[in-house]
């Protein structure tokens, strides 16, 4: 850097946090983040939406192709400013305090610590459903509640203690969840499958119009399904040479996490067809049931498990970085911006527990909550998702002379191809899923009541000092 300006710290790679997650950790943190409960709820209702192979491919490699395109302009931003907190990190130098604040509300009150509780609550019911195929043990909403519940307070104790401790336990998940996977690929492809499956019903039966709007419907839970592969860059500031290991973390996850859906989600079309998968609740199930009999139930109740385990200790531990971070900067309490002995944000952490707690309970008795999610907040993170990609264009301007170790491959091309995407996304959420989207705004807006009401205080506070 050639001059100082008022964020000289957040390109440094000073930290008080230690740096004890390689790149081994940082890869299993975006796997971890990535693979959860997305890729065995999702064919479903995309496939119900597009009603054809074809488009149900498209749906999936164009969530892929964006996504990577998308972790080729991170990758800029997180080797340029390696500090925690994901994107609020990026958002905060290059616009306003107003708008990093905004996004750090939307994830904290409902999107992120909402898709904590929701994938607790598919790993309490995969629990439950394996104990009932293996001892007969059969347990009502209450105990899957106290399961999920359960399941949330143990990953985020562990966490508690070291966030060396979490990347090796994020280690060994991660290589569970890929064999778990592997499993339900390599048993979608045995017996009982058709060719015919793959072939049949394989272009549109509408106009381009309808199946262009069916299309980008379907892409939020495709986008969902791929969520999480930013997960590594909310612990920057605890990787070792984050410059060099995130963006190697980023390329190298998502690349291996599309080869891996695109199986599966043949696997589960060669044993299913069309119409049975778009009208399936339990696709990989269903799949496998076919395959094997209850012998299949068994066997992807457990993978469920493995995964979405940890997909849930993923969550905590990097999402906890954001509220460490907005706490650190004042745009919420200070005292989350405090780290314990073992030199992690514990009060982030239990604070962030209480609240995944709160909205388990409180959605626990609704039925859909997993897609309800799902549509009321792609709207809302789209938003800040365009502005964070805007970023790398902003920033460029902003601070030309600060330190680039990587720069974005086939910019400003790139750019201008995830904005196109990205853009035509927001439009057709917001067709597709009107009401649902100005809820998802609406409740991010409540912010600016907190928001400003801290400001007015810290006016307050400064005017009365001597």
């Amino acid at each position: 850097m050639h001059s100082r300006h008022p964020f000289e710290q957040d390109f440094s790679t000073d930290t008080e946090l230690r740096r004890e997650l390689g790149l081994k950790e940082a890869l299993s943190i975006i796997v971890g983040r990535i693979i959860g409960s997305g890729i065995f709820r999702t064919p479903a209702p995309i496939m119900a939406l597009v009603g054809c192979v074809s488009l149900f491919y498209g749906v999936w490699i164009l969530g892929g192709i964006a996504t990577i395109l998308g972790a080729i302009l991170y990758a800029e931003l997180v080797a340029m400013l390696p500090r925690s907190g994901g994107p609020y990190a990026y958002l905060k130098v290059a616009y306003p305090p107003i708008w990093s604040f905004l996004r750090g509300w939307a994830m904290f009150f409902v999107s992120e610590t909402g898709a904590i509780a929701a994938v607790a609550i598919v790993f309490s019911e995969y629990s439950l459903a394996l104990l009932e195929l293996t001892l007969g043990f059969k347990a009502g909403r209450p105990g899957e509640l106290a399961l999920a519940l359960a399941l949330i307070w143990l990953l985020t104790w562990l966490n508690l203690y070291g966030v060396r401790l979490a990347g090796k336990m994020q280690d060994y998940l991660s290589l569970l969840k890929i064999l778990a996977l592997g499993l339900v690929i390599v048993t979608g492809f045995s017996r009982s499958g058709r060719v015919e499956n793959l072939t049949g019903d394989f272009w549109p039966d509408q106009g381009f119009w309808a199946s262009l709007t069916a299309t980008f419907a379907a892409l939020r839970y495709s986008f969902f399904a791929y969520s999480g592969w930013e997960g590594s860059t909310y612990v920057a500031e605890e990787v070792r040479n984050p410059r060099r290991n995130l963006p190697l973390a980023l390329f190298a996850g998502i690349s291996g996490i599309l080869v891996l859906y695109l199986a599966a989600n043949t696997a589960y079309l060669y044993q299913l067809g069309v119409e049975q998968l778009a009208a399936s609740r339990q696709v990989a199930v269903d799949a496998l049931q076919l395959a094997l009999g209850s012998m299949g139930g068994i066997l992807i109740s457990a993978a469920i498990m493995f995964n979405t385990s940890g997909n849930v200790s993923a969550q905590i531990m990097v999402k906890s970085r954001t509220w460490y971070a907005m706490g650190r900067d004042g745009l919420f309490p200070r005292w989350l911006g405090q780290v314990n002995e073992h030199g992690v944000p514990a009060r982030s952490l239990l604070v962030q527990g209480v609240w995944a707690s709160i909205l388990l309970l409180a959605a626990g008795f609704a039925e859909n909550i997993y897609n309800q999610i799902i549509d009321f907040f792609s709207f809302t993170s789209t938003i800040f998702n365009i502005s964070t990609f805007a970023a790398v264009w902003i920033l460029r301007r902003k601070y030309p002379d600060a330190l680039r170790p990587y720069r974005a491959w086939g910019y400003p091309f790139t750019l201008w191809i995830v904005l196109l995407i990205q853009g035509a996304f927001l439009f057709f959420t917001l067709w597709t899923a009107f009401w649902p989207s100005l809820l998802g705004v609406a409740l991010t807006l409540t912010g600016l009541l907190y928001y400003f009401w801290r400001r007015r205080k810290e006016e307050v506070k400064q005017a009365v000092q001597p």
